[in-house]
Order: structure tokens, then sequence, then C-alpha cells
């Protein structure tokens, strides 16, 4: 007789315990961090079981379908066969009266704290390692529940959808914001990757030297001529310009123009010592003029609006700006 006791507790223990691991490799499913697991996926030698995590991950529904069968198959085939062998047991023994009741009640209770609530606790605190180890189970679970699965996809087309991996710019700036928060990332970083978000917000013509402002010289004129234009602006670049209102022959450095000068070579004029420079129109996004900048030697640009004339001037210098937090929109 001692023996059906042994077997019932045997029963209890498989029941709970098999709830309990359904139950948290269920919660882990749900609070992995999907980018955390598409990144140990994609490294040169993945992570063992990423792969195969990302690839359940990918068909969330289907695999939480899995889950849930086998779950419930636990908890209420498993609750009613206990219920039923408990009620033979104790009318063996001639207490079923008191017995079954109190059974019933201590057995839910560790179907709830035992099964449940402590599980899906640990598997959401421990994510991403109960859903690496538990990959490989989930996966041959699935093969083997497949029939049922397709059937109830049929039934169900819902479950079927797949998981895509996508994020936006406001996602982002949230996890850098709470990643701060957490001590996770500096304070600098998220500040900016908050502000890379904003290049795609300003243009060069936000950025820009106005014309009014921009240093610029007379192409024709000797570096003899321009000598005190060029001490009292120590502007790093200047645009020459030619005869005609737009006409820009090209830019100027201060520092190939004042080293002419101090090797005596005062009669050449700015246009000799001028380089080509690239012409970008107003308009454009400063996130695409900051690449175009890379691998430039010069990093200058001339500004010129719709109709080719020159506007303005901006450099690197000007988009690094916005990055570093130094740049403020001019009050309109």
């Amino acid at each position: 007789m001692s023996s059906d006791i042994f077997v019932l507790a045997l029963l209890v223990t498989v029941v709970v315990a098999g709830s309990a691991l359904c139950s948290g490799v269920e919660a882990a499913l749900l609070a992995v961090n999907p980018l955390r697991v598409h990144e140990l996926a994609a490294r040169p030698v993945p992570v063992a079981g990423a792969k195969r995590l990302a690839k359940l991950r990918q068909r969330l529904g289907r695999t939480l379908s899995v889950l849930v069968i086998a779950n419930n198959g636990f908890n209420v085939f498993g609750s009613l066969m206990l219920g039923g062998y408990a009620a033979f047991v104790f009318e063996q023994r001639g207490i079923s009266g008191i017995a079954l009741p109190i059974f019933s009640i201590g057995l839910t209770i560790l179907v709830i704290l035992l099964g449940e609530i402590l599980p899906k606790s640990l598997g959401s605190r421990l994510a991403l390692s109960v859903s690496l180890a538990s990959a490989p189970l989930l996966h041959f679970l699935g093969i083997a529940m497949r029939p049922l699965v397709l059937l109830l996809e049929r039934l169900l087309p819902a479950i079927t959808a797949e998981n895509e991996l996508s994020t936006d710019e406001n996602e982002i700036r949230q996890l850098a914001r709470l990643g701060s928060q957490k001590g996770q990332i500096e304070a600098d970083e998220a500040a900016m990757i908050a502000k890379v978000f904003q290049l795609n917000d300003l243009t060069a013509r936000d950025l820009m030297v106005p014309r009014v402002a921009a240093p610029t010289l007379d192409g024709l004129a000797s570096l003899e001529t321009l000598r005190s234009v060029l001490l009292r602006n120590n502007a790093p670049w200047w645009v020459v310009l030619g005869e005609g209102v737009d006409k820009v022959l090209g830019v100027a450095s201060r520092e190939r123009l004042l080293t002419a000068l101090i090797q005596g070579r005062g009669h050449l004029t700015a246009t000799d010592l001028s380089e080509a420079v690239e012409f970008v129109p107003e308009m454009i996004r400063a996130d695409h003029l900051l690449i175009g900048f890379r691998g430039d030697k010069n990093g200058i640009r001339v500004v010129v609006d719709e109709f080719g004339g020159f506007v303005g001037l901006i450099g690197a210098e000007a988009v690094l700006a916005v990055l570093a937090g130094w740049w403020r929109k001019p009050n309109t």
C-alpha cells in the first residue's frame, strides 16, 4: 500500500515539474531580447542553440502553440489523472472523504506556485539562458507535434504569421535612454545616438555659413593684394570667385595661401592655389552630406540653390558639431 502513495507522489512531481518547465520556457521566449538572439546567431561562430532559437522565434506562434499544448497536457490531463488515481488510493485506505479534498487543494496550490508563478518569474529573469538551453528540446517537440500544430494553423491562421525583426528611431532612442538610466551605456553616448537621428532632419541650408558671411576671395587678385584680408580673417577655407556673381572657381586653404606669401610668391593669384570643390544642393540631408565627406581631403563643400547659384559654404565640422551637441538651431 505504501507503494501507491509513492507512485502518487511521483506522479505529482512529474505533473508539477512538467508544468513548471513549460511555463518557464514560455516566459523566457516571450521575454528574451530578439535583437540579442539575432546577434548571437549571426556571429561567425554562433552560440550553441542561437540559430535554432532564432528560427523558433521567427515562427513564435507555432512555438507557443507547442508549449501551450504541452503545458495544458500536464495541467489538465495530468490533474485529471492524478485526481482519479488519488481517489482510488484514498478509497483503498478508507480516507477518501477527507483526504481527497485536501489533496485537490494542495495540488492546485502546487501547480499555481511551483508550476506557474515561480518558473515564469525565473524564466523572465533568465530569459536568454533558458531560451538557448530549451531550443533543441522545443525543436524536437515541434517535430513530434507537427500534425496537431498544422491542424491548428489551418483552424487559426493568425498563429502562422512570421515575426519580423525590425525597429525604428523611437525605439532606438528609448533603448539608448533606458541604457543610460541603467548605467549600461554612458550618458554622452545616449545623447550622441539621439543626435545621429537629428541629422536626418537637418539640411545643408540649416548648417552652412551663408554666402554673406562666407569667406571669399577674388580669384584674379594677387596674394600680395589679399594679404591684409587673409591676416584679418582666420577662416581655414576660402571660396575663390571669378568675374561672374556665382562663378566659383574653387576653394583655397588659408594655410596654403599664407605659406605662399611667406615663400615670396605673392605674385600668384588665389586661383593659382585653389583646389577643385564639390557642389551640393542646399536641401541635401546632413546624414548624406556626412557620408560624402569620408575620404575627402579638404572636407569642404560649396552649397548651391536650385538654380546653381552660390548660397553658402559648409564643412565636415559643421555636421560633426551636431553630433557633439555644439550646434544650436538659430532663432527665427
